[in-house]
């Protein structure tokens, strides 16, 4: 059987990032992220909401960047694969937990409430294309004049 461990979430920061380094200097930023679930009670006909609340990890320069433009209500919307943890705590006690680890996120909203209009994630960059400046006319493209009459190919 193929297992297939895939999330993808949309939802606001529930607090800053917390960006630390391992000791070979590779990025790890940890955030929460409420995710909210509307829906009609069929009984009562009354609107209902409930909200989720999931810890994320993002790794590398994915992790620097979440760390440098989100913060606390900012939205996000994160692509990735859940983790199951355990461990004893001080008190002997054993504890889990499951987080999501993000491979590829995208900056969610606009404007005043700074979702942002960038994204990235998983340590990929992405290029703009190059401006190109003209002085007065109409901007430069790369296929040259249009051909006359009988120079049309088809």
């Amino acid at each position: 059987m193929t297992n297939f461990n895939k999330v993808i979430l949309a939802g606001n920061l529930t607090r800053d990032p917390e960006l630390s380094y391992t000791a070979g200097n590779t990025a790890i930023c940890k955030f929460g992220m409420a995710i909210n679930h509307k829906w009609r009670d069929r009984n009562s006909g009354e609107n209902r909401e409930d909200t989720c609340f999931v810890d994320c990890v993002a790794f590398g320069r994915g992790g620097e960047t979440i760390n440098q433009y989100m913060n606390k209500g900012r939205p996000l919307l994160v692509e990735g694969r859940l983790k199951y943890s355990q461990w004893e705590a001080q008190d002997g006690g054993k504890r889990s937990k499951l987080e999501v680890v993000v491979d590829n996120f995208q900056f969610l909203g606009g404007g005043g409430q700074g979702g942002g209009g960038g994204g990235g994630g998983g340590g990929q960059r992405r290029q703009a294309a190059p401006a190109r400046a003209s002085a007065g006319g109409p901007p430069d493209d790369d296929y040259g004049p249009p051909p006359s009459g009988d120079e049309v190919p088809f």
